[in-house]
Formats: C-alpha cells, sequence, structure tokens
C-alpha cells in the first residue's frame, strides 16, 4: 500500500486516540427485552432504537423461511413480500406508493440525489442526519444551512436566488438531541416558496402521533410530498421506505441509484416488517408505555437534582461536555448493569458529548429507576475524578 495513505491513516488513528475519539464496535447480543449481553455480562439496553420493543418479538420470526433477494428489486430481487409490505406501508401513511430501500442511509442519498441537481437549492436544518447532508453534497444543488428548528431561519434560506428547484429539507426528530421539527411551520413555508418539502422521519414513524405514524399524522401527502422512514428502528426490522405520489415514486424507482443498483433486502425482512407493521397499528399500548417511562424520567432525574433533557421522544441526551467525561460515565454505568453509549463529535458538536439514553417499550419503571441511581453515582464519580 501506498508509503503516503499508510502515514495518513497512522497520523488519523494517532490522532483520533488522542483525542478520546477513536471507535471500536463491540458485540452486543440480545438477551430478552429491553437486555443486551455485552462481554458475557448480562445488561439493561438503554441505547438502541427499538422504541416499541418489537426487535426480539417471537411473532416477528414466525414463517421466515423464504430465501435471500439475490439481486436488486428492478432484476429478480423484488419478491410478493416486498410488494405486500409497500402497499401495507402507503395504506397506513395514507399515501399513493411506497418504495422499499435497503438502508435509511441508501434512502436518503439516493433521494435526495435523484430530486435534486446544480442549479437548485435546498435549505437544510443545521443538524440534519449524515445521509441527507451527503445526499445534498452528491446531488450539488446549492446549499443553505439554517439554524437548528428556526422557521425564521429556513424562510430566508429558501428566500435565497435559485434559477432551478427549491427545496426544504430536514429530520422530523433529531437523532441525537430528541427534538421534534416544526412540521406544520417549515410546510407552510415551504409552500409560499414553492419549494419541495422533504422529512426523514426515521425516529418518529411507528411511535409518535395518535396513530404511530409519526409525521404523517400531522401532514397530508399534499402537504408534505417526500416522507422517509426506517423500518429499523421502530418496527424492530431493517430497511427503509420513501412514501409520496405515485409520480414521485416511479421517478424515484427509476432514478435512485442507491435503490437501482442495490440488492433488495430478503423477503423474509418484509416479512418480518409486515408482522411489526401490524403490531404496530394494534398494540398502541406500546407507544403510551414510551409516553410513560419518557414522564418517569424527568420526573426521577429532577428528584435526583440531575439535568432533565429537553425532548418529548424517546430519545434522552444527558450532555455532558468532555468526550473523556462521557467515555468514563459511559463504561462506569456498563459496569453497573446499564449499556448507555457515549456520544462524541463529529456526530454532535464540539464540546457536547453525551450519554444518549433511549427508551423503549420494553424497558419498566424500576429499570429507569435504575438507571437514574447509578448516573448519579457515576456523575458525582466523574466530577470526583
Amino acid at each position: 500500500m501506498s508509503g503516503g495513505l499508510n502515514r495518513r491513516i497512522a497520523s488519523t488513528l494517532e490522532s483520533l486516540r488522542q483525542r478520546d475519539r477513536f471507535r471500536q464496535r463491540r458485540v452486543v447480543e440480545p438477551a430478552g427485552p429491553g437486555l443486551a449481553r455485552v462481554a458475557g455480562r448480562d445488561c439493561v439496553n438503554f441505547c438502541s432504537n427499538d422504541y416499541l420493543g418489537l426487535a426480539q418479538d417471537s411473532r416477528l420470526l414466525r414463517g421466515l423461511d423464504v430465501p435471500g433477494s439475490a439481486a436488486s428489486a428492478l432484476v429478480t430481487g423484488y419478491s410478493p413480500a416486498h410488494a405486500e409490505l409497500e402497499e401495507a406501508l402507503a395504506d397506513w401513511l395514507e399515501r399513493d406508493r411506497v418504495l422499499l430501500f435497503p438502508t435509511g442511509f441508501s434512502a436518503n442519498v439516493g433521494i435526495v440525489d435523484a430530486l435534486l441537481q446544480r442549479g437548485d437549492l435546498v435549505a437544510c436544518d443545521a443538524l440534519n442526519h449524515a445521509s441527507l447532508i451527503d445526499g445534498v453534497r452528491l446531488s450539488g444543488a446549492d446549499k443553505r444551512i439554517y439554524a437548528h428548528v428556526d422557521v425564521g431561519a429556513a424562510r430566508d434560506a429558501l428566500a435565497a436566488p435559485c434559477e432551478g428547484v427549491r427545496a426544504l429539507v430536514t429530520d422530523a426528530v433529531f437523532s441525537m438531541d430528541g427534538d421534534i421539527a416544526p412540521v406544520r411551520e417549515l410546510a407552510i413555508e415551504a409552500r409560499r416558496a414553492d419549494a419541495l418539502l422533504y422529512v426523514d422521519d426515521a425516529h418518529g414513524v411507528g411511535v409518535l402521533g395518535p396513530r404511530g405514524r409519526g409525521v404523517a399524522d400531522e401532514l397530508s401527502q399534499d402537504e408534505l410530498p417526500v416522507l422517509v422512514g426506517t423500518l429499523g428502528k421502530a418496527l424492530g426490522t431493517a430497511g427503509a421506505f420513501v412514501a409520496g405520489p405515485a409520480a414521485v415514486i416511479d421517478y424515484l424507482e427509476n432514478r435512485a441509484r442507491s435503490q437501482i443498483y442495490s440488492t433488495a433486502f430478503a423477503p423474509m425482512t418484509a416479512r418480518a416488517a409486515l408482522t411489526a407493521l401490524a403490531i404496530t397499528r394494534e398494540e398502541a399500548w406500546r407507544r403510551d408505555q414510551v409516553r410513560n417511562l419518557i414522564a418517569h424520567l424527568h420526573a426521577r432525574l429532577r428528584s435526583a437534582g440531575l439535568p432533565v433533557p429537553d425532548s418529548p421522544t424517546a430519545i434522552q441526551p444527558i450532555v455532558l461536555g468532555r468526550d473523556s467525561v462521557a467515555l468514563r460515565v459511559s463504561d462506569d454505568l456498563l459496569a453497573r448493569g446499564f449499556l448507555v453509549t457515549a456520544i462524541r463529535p463529529p456526530t454532535v458538536p464540539e464540546g457536547a458529548a453525551r450519554l444518549r439514553v433511549t427508551l423503549t417499550a420494553a424497558h419498566t419503571t424500576e429499570q429507569v429507576d435504575g438507571l437514574v441511581d447509578a448516573l448519579a453515582t457515576s456523575l458525582l464519580e466523574a466530577r470526583v475524578a
């Protein structure tokens, strides 16, 4: 390998280690609802996006004897299970059509790149997910970043000169802060500017809204033409989708390269997602449980004299500032039986390293109590150290 590349790799890795930014995967094994096994130790998993507690539900495993796809959807990888899942999602979300993608990242990159091009203008929330950022970069459109969830700033960004198409692109729920975009107000601004509204609701679909449909419970297809969601979070399986008008989906089926040139996810995954969707529609208690746990966590943090996250969602960030402190507290919590990952830059801004606590319907109030007690002790020891 090139000597110059070797030196670059070595220098980068050493810099990451020196700044407490070096990352390594660890094997996490399911150990029951809301639980995980890490390095042979069972612990309560408070950093999963399995918001409805469906990932380990035995009903998702029934009848999964369908082989893999072995091809892209436009070749031979589009099975009856995929077609049924797209129809079920479209019916649930009250959209014309749905198109499936292998992952949420590939969905955003492929869709944004297909819809936008040089000469277009796109207004982006400052805290948009990396997949949205990369999709805009790939498209070549003129990117205008507006202050996080600032409707007036979004309006100003959309007003910039543009000879092509205007678009407003945002997450619905922001994955590191747990706050929610003002989607109704943004939809009004997009309509005024004759701009496409594109919302990624990966962390809302299944868990937010009166019917668990996330932003689709708030905005119609006419107000929100491009709605992206995931199957790998609240629905507990894998893959992603875009929902919208038939013409838009036809266009993306022919132009979204990350969908066209990727092997379709396995039909057994589509079958499991269909089961998860049916459970999501029928078992509203799961969403109620998440809401109750959020309120309980806030009350317990307050009574313990700890900061209370300003988040109404299952994502509850405990911002600690320094990377080293976040790592130390995360390791200490694991030793006490609680899995909570430390999130560091560049995933979050400089000086905003945090613990990203996520609540699921599989958790209990007793487990939340245990987490708060352990967190209070760990933070006290970290301050003393």
